[in-house]
């Protein structure tokens, strides 16, 4: 092995420098460039590759991908299916989220379900592990605990087949005595992970790693351990309430952008069967300030409760606080509402919430943004059963959207009897059979509806 040398590497892009700088010179990020020990080696695949050679891609064999269900069907919808054979998955999430929890759960079904799991714990001793599966009720299981942070005794214990999933809590935690630098470094992680994806790819164990978030809500480390793993899982909500989204960031045996929704109890994460009954109360019209949207992620619809207050400032600059949403979006729309439809806000307090910890990034909550705050500003509820799907442009007109009619079904199903959709949609919805349809053109004519 060749002396190892210093360099300096970007955690947000991985780019190497060869001396400390503020700003990256490849994404652009400042203060991203952390101290790093390059090894000239050669890489852990060429090693086991042997005498492979290139294949005409016809000739390759298409076999179907082994999954195993972990019989918990929200983590199988974000898992594309199930657990997929060989795979190598990153879950993150903020501190005392359920990550743990969650990889528990499935590690016990899975045991139960006749599979080798090793649950390599970094961060609590085998004694904590227990009581945590004694308040989960996850004590007869066949989970084999070792507490151990040292890579190359790990990889001793996986290797040679005795395991069929390994999940190693956390990554951060892991080091190898072949890098110079202390556990939850740049090059450490790098190391590791690379090991345990040798270890996937080469004796088809699926390896689940948890991974830490810094504080903008990213996975701690480079950016390439996300590009290295087969799937990246990222928990989402606030810790101190009961509900839980875990979402698809990426997915290589599967949709990207699928959700699961859990609810936290006293035994562990519980799945939410039916997730729009969380995020609506009722079917509206009872106070000004709420509108319903159906919004989609991944293949499912959810309906979701859109709240505004607009209320008379008491300084100089209004603020504008959206949660669950894009804050500059948000600052488009009420531009929009103050230039076309000629509703001034300028001396408002607005404050946007999404009922129940959601986030929505799509475009098609804009229409239900707006008429949450006209009801609030004109302090006018929005009639009772009605649900508002749309995108708005810079000159207010009402742009289309797609899955429609998947958004219809479900809005359908919780009960709701009137949609208001763009006009461009009208043509092709063909689910909305028992509601009342609106299809409109642009801003002004939607807030007709209350003003």
């Amino acid at each position: 092995m060749a002396k190892p040398k210093k360099v300096f590497r970007c955690t947000g892009c991985g780019f190497l420098h060869a001396q400390w700088m503020g700003r990256c010179t490849q994404c652009g990020l400042w203060n991203t460039l952390e101290e790093d020990l390059l090894v000239e080696e050669r890489p852990a695949a060429a090693r086991r590759s042997g005498q492979v050679r290139p294949v005409a891609l016809h000739d390759i064999e298409a076999d179907q991908t082994m999954r195993k269900s972990s019989r918990i069907d929200e983590l199988d919808r974000v898992l594309g299916g199930g657990v997929v054979e060989g795979s190598f998955v990153l879950i993150g999430g903020d501190p005392g989220i359920g990550k743990s929890t969650l990889m528990l759960q499935m590690a016990h079904s899975l045991a139960s379900s006749g599979l080798r799991v090793l649950y390599v714990s970094g961060e609590e001793s085998a004694p904590q592990i227990r009581l945590r599966s004694q308040r989960l009720g996850l004590t007869d299981s066949g989970i084999m605990v070792f507490p151990e942070v040292v890579m190359e005794r790990i990889r001793e214990e996986i290797d040679g087949g005795a395991f069929d999933l390994a999940v190693i809590d956390s990554i951060q935690s892991v080091y190898s005595g072949a890098v110079e630098a202390p556990p939850g470094s740049v090059s450490q992680i790098r190391h590791c992970a690379g090991i345990l994806m040798e270890i996937a790819k080469a004796d088809g164990v699926t390896v689940f790693i948890v991974g830490h978030v810094t504080k903008d809500g990213l996975v701690a480390g480079p950016k390439m351990l996300e590009h290295m793993v087969d799937t990246v899982l990222s928990f989402e909500g606030d810790d101190t309430g009961s509900y839980r989204i875990v979402r698809t960031a990426k997915n290589r045996f599967g949709t990207s952008g699928e959700i699961g929704v859990f609810e936290m109890k006293q035994t562990g994460l519980h799945e939410v069967k039916d997730p729009s009954a969380i995020f609506i109360h009722g079917l509206g019209g009872e106070s000004p300030g709420s509108a319903v949207m159906a919004t989609c992620e991944g293949s499912r619809a959810f309906v979701v409760e859109v709240q505004a207050l607009v209320s008379r400032t008491a300084y100089s600059m209004p603020r504008r606080i959206a949660l669950g949403c894009d804050p500059s979006r948000l600052a488009v729309l009420l531009a929009v509402m103050e230039k076309r439809a000629g509703i001034y806000l300028a001396q408002s307090d607005i404050v946007v919430n999404l009922a129940g910890g959601f986030r929505v990034t799509e475009p098609a909550v804009d229409l239900a943004l707006i008429m949450a705050v006209a009801s609030s500003a004109f302090d006018k509820p929005v009639p009772r059963g009605m649900v508002f799907i749309g995108e708005i442009g810079l000159s207010g007109e009402l742009r289309p959207v797609n899955h429609m009619d998947s958004r219809v079904r479900e809005a359908l199903k919780m009960g709701f009897t009137r949609i208001v959709i763009p006009e461009a949609n009208r043509d092709s919805l063909s689910a909305a059979a028992g509601m009342e349809v609106s299809s409109l053109p642009d801003v002004s004519s939607a807030l007709k509806i209350i003003s």
